[in-house]
């Protein structure tokens, strides 16, 4: 048996929450897993791993062992970093979640400079706008926006921020007529987000005099993606709330119109989250690194003055 090995796999199982899963993320068969594992219960003379139909559970031996698993793989990858050959290099599989728009505005259009930078990472892009655990789906670090919860297993560093921004398309406005305050938004309908798995759509919230002030709209239509939240905005279907960096392109071409441009939102964080790890991956770096890079050259271009 080979201890190191086998300490990986079961490390990838108990982290994947289940053999199949382990087998794909580390592209082996699953017959090597389950067979890793037997011989390392065997080699320690304890049960690891607790196994139902629907669930699979460390026993109290396996959580134990886990963490001194985690923490010896862990030393081990930074002794390889730290040299400037082969082992230190950025390569091997990266998976990176984001949301479909951040994707297709920013990653995408530059990829093939990452690429050319680091021709030995096999990168996978996961689209969701939805909150995902990233150890236990096999995700190595997510860009997302808003504030950040606390977490003592993740880290969370800003790379940007954005502006909301009121819009209408010319045909909503011309219909509805523009509103000139927040009290005449009782007169208007939005299209309402809904974030993630939460059941209810997002308020619209302003600072006026440094106080802020929560809007509830009339919506008669309410989406879950932000791509398609733009596109009804775009066919007039209602006044929408949206992020400088998304609609940016549509003031610019007149299909959407800026409006209450004097009542300011608060400004968004953008953070890319990793797990807090004492030592820091190769190809995680690589890409937090490039991606900083990448962002914060556009950023600029986000900000509200820019947009009027």
């Amino acid at each position: 048996m080979d201890r190191l090995q086998a300490m990986q796999i079961f490390a990838r199982v108990v982290e994947m929450h289940g053999f199949s899963k382990a087998a794909e993320n580390l592209s082996i068969p699953p017959s090597t897993v389950t067979r890793a594992i037997k011989e390392l219960e065997n080699f320690l003379g304890v049960k690891l791993l607790q196994r139902t139909t629907r669930h699979l559970n460390l026993t109290p031996d396996g959580s134990l062992y886990y963490e001194q698993c985690r923490r010896l793989l862990t030393e081990l990858e930074a002794v390889e970093a730290s040299f400037a050959g082969s082992a230190g290099r950025a390569k091997g599989k990266l998976r990176v979640g984001m949301t479909a728009s951040m994707a297709r505005l920013f990653v995408l259009p530059a990829i093939k400079t990452f690429q050319a930078r680091y021709p030995d990472i096999e990168l996978t892009l996961t689209m969701s706008d939805r909150t995902v655990e990233l150890v236990p789906e096999g995700i190595d670090c997510v860009i997302r926006a808003g504030v950040p919860q606390d977490s003592p297993t993740l880290v969370a560093r800003r790379i940007a921020s954005f502006e909301w921004l009121t819009c209408a398309s010319p045909g909503y406005l011309k219909e509805h007529g523009e509103p000139q305050s927040l009290e005449d938004l009782k007169h208007h309908h939005a299209v309402g987000f809904l974030p993630g798995h939460q059941g209810r759509s997002m308020d619209w919230r302003f600072v006026v005099n440094d106080e802020e002030r929560v809007v509830r709209m009339s919506e008669n239509l309410i989406v879950n993606d932000t791509d398609t939240y733009i596109a009804c905005g775009l066919e007039g279907l209602g006044l929408i709330l949206a992020a400088s960096y998304m609609v940016l392109p549509h003031l610019h071409s007149g299909e959407l119109q800026r409006v209450l441009s004097h009542s300011q939102a608060p400004a968004v964080p953008i953070s890319v989250m990793y797990p807090q790890n004492r030592h820091l991956s190769p190809s995680v770096r690589a890409f937090v690194d490039w991606v900083i890079e990448r962002i914060q050259l556009a950023e600029p271009r986000w900000q509200i003055s820019n947009i009027i």
